[in-house]
């Protein structure tokens, strides 16, 4: 099965993605079958994206799925969240006022 996805490339803490076509088993930067287009969420506003239509569409002819985020990207709905981990909370044990 065909997949229509994003693909990351970039620097560290500077993403950029490209629309690929590829097997749905293989990795995220594995072997791409086609190059449709690119993201970049860390441009200035607006945010970059392009991608080829006749391209597109003539996979979708093909049999390939497309994934939710590049079908978001498309109708231009398409929210970038950058990664922030949830902080741990420590609490601090509780002094006992009856002990000396």
């Amino acid at each position: 099965m065909l997949k229509i996805r994003l693909s990351k490339f970039g620097a560290k803490n500077a993403p950029t993605y490209r629309i690929v076509v590829s097997e749905a088993r293989s990795k995220r930067d594995g072997k791409n079958l086609d190059k449709l287009g690119f993201y970049n969420p860390t441009a200035p506003n607006p945010k970059k994206f392009s991608y080829d239509k006749e391209k597109y569409t003539a996979w979708i002819k093909k049999g390939a799925k497309p994934t939710k985020a590049v079908v978001d990207m498309i109708k231009g709905k398409y929210i970038f969240k950058k990664y922030e981990p949830k902080k741990e909370i420590v609490e601090k044990p509780k002094e006992n006022e009856n002990n000396p």
